[in-house]
């Protein structure tokens, strides 16, 4: 084993195949790490993107994996007590972390680090600010939970001064349940609003908001914290626990950062924010304040005010947000969406509206997530879901795992949905769903999919299918 002291070189990642760990592991292989690591679940599309970046994977999780002359054991959050090669480790007294503190020591000591936090929108907002700094010429390095179309991948490491990370409130590793964004060292903290989420770790709103309150408070003097001014909890957390500058951002005429003269339309939406006028080719209002935030905090950091204009005017989302999969012969639009908490789905429906003017929305919904699979929000789902005009419900994801009276009630919330008049199905996989939209979806309308996970290859079934 090397000096845990000495820089590290060989690092190797338990979980590999996760989206964040396959990422940021990619990202450390082309600034020149030697990058192994282990899985259970060695597929594609991740398994060829690792390989192809000449990234070794060990298939399955055994003691007798771990190499001898690693650096750094960096575990994934998905990784707990009983793994053997978590074991092996304890028992060695090998050096381990977790991908966040991986950053914290290897990357962002010493950087400008651009944290982008919020229960919505951290994903579009720090693809935006990147892309804004990529256009600017300052090479940035980003850490991003997905995979922005601009920049073609979710993580870089270039060795800029600049680093443009998405601050994820969820816990970083089983022997460190703090959030993720305790350890990035924000210069600039963005707070894009704050809602309940997350039902598996945290037990209530405040909670979530004490745990943005330490986020905010590591903001240095010379930083600068971005809140959203049209949030009560966001402005609470600041107001108790905020030490730096801030800036308000929204519509509230108190914002510092006051947004104005928005124009939704099919290609996008024109804004003006501080005096400056914007066009973008993303719709609704939640971008329009990611972009907001994005805008001021590239001016903060100085970048060129025609550059950010031309960068904004350029970007091209992000895969999996209101990302169009195809049209079919029928002429039905199918959409992919990666929300599963219900002011996303209602705010992605209200950007469909602008974007298929007149045509009637189908919401595709999948109980996946550790908190919509609960009955948290048994009565905000309905009210977002009927924003659409017709109704799909899979089935609860593991349902197994939770007791009856805390899983989301499928059939109460289909009986909602159809006391407000909407044509709403339960139906218990992707090919059922498929099956009943062949009848009941007409031609010209819009499928949106809402799923955090692959949904059993369901876009390309519709595509094949209707």
């Amino acid at each position: 084993m090397s000096d845990p002291s000495a820089p590290a070189k060989h690092l190797y990642f338990m979980g590999i195949c996760g989206t964040a760990m396959g990422s940021v592991a990619a990202a450390f292989r082309d600034a020149g790490y030697r990058v192994t690591g282990s899985d259970t679940s060695v597929y594609d599309p991740m398994k060829s993107f690792l390989e192809g970046r000449g990234i070794s994977i060990l298939d399955g999780y055994k003691a007798e994996n771990l190499p001898d002359d690693v650096d750094l054991f960096v575990i994934g959050n998905a990784q707990s007590r009983g793994n053997p090669e978590v074991e092996e480790v304890l028992r060695r007294k090998l050096h381990y972390v977790s991908l966040p503190e991986l950053l914290r020591d290897q990357v962002l000591r010493g950087k400008r680090n651009f944290v982008v936090s919020g229960t919505h929108g951290k994903t579009t907002t720090s693809s935006l600010l990147a892309w804004i700094f990529e256009s600017a010429g300052l090479s940035p390095n980003f850490v991003i939970g997905g995979i922005p179309e601009n920049l073609g991948q979710g993580a870089r490491i270039t060795g800029s001064d600049l680093t443009v990370l998405e601050g994820d409130e969820y816990d970083s590793a089983f022997f460190d349940k703090r959030a993720k964004f305790i350890h990035y060292l924000p210069e600039v903290a963005i707070v894009n609003n704050i809602e309940f989420d997350h039902a598996d770790i945290y037990e209530s709103l405040e909670a979530i908001k004490k745990s943005f309150g330490h986020m905010v408070r590591l903001v240095p003097s010379n930083g600068l914290a971005l809140i959203n001014g049209d949030d009560a909890n966001a402005l609470e957390v600041f107001a108790r626990q905020g030490r730096s500058p801030m800036k308000r951002v929204g519509f509230s005429p108190d914002c510092e950062a006051r947004l104005s003269e928005v124009d939704y339309r099919a290609d996008g939406t024109a804004f003006t924010l501080e005096g400056e006028r914007y066009d973008m080719s993303l719709n609704g209002e939640y971008n329009v304040r990611n972009a907001a935030m994005a805008i001021t905090a590239a001016r903060f950091a100085g970048v060129d005010p025609t550059v950010i204009r031309v960068a904004v005017a350029t970007f091209n989302s992000v895969k999996r947000r209101q990302e169009v999969r195809g049209v079919t012969a029928r002429n039905i639009t199918i959409v992919d969406d990666f929300g599963h908490h219900p002011t996303a789905i209602r705010e992605a429906l209200a950007g469909m509206r602008h974007r298929f003017a007149g045509a009637r929305l189908w919401a595709v919904f999948e109980p996946r997530s550790n908190t919509t699979r609960r009955k948290v929000f048994q009565d905000a789902l309905p009210e977002a879901l009927a924003c659409a005009d017709g109704v799909c419900l899979a089935a609860v994801a593991r349902a197994d795992k939770l007791a009856e009276d805390e899983r989301l009630d499928t059939d109460l919330l289909m009986q909602n949905l159809r006391d407000r008049g909407l044509p709403a199905f339960y139906e218990p996989d992707a090919d059922a769903i498929v099956a009943r939209l062949e009848t009941e979806a007409r031609d010209g309308d819009v499928v949106i999919v809402f799923s955090n996970g692959g949904f059993d290859g369901i876009h390309e079934k519709l595509l094949k299918k209707l």
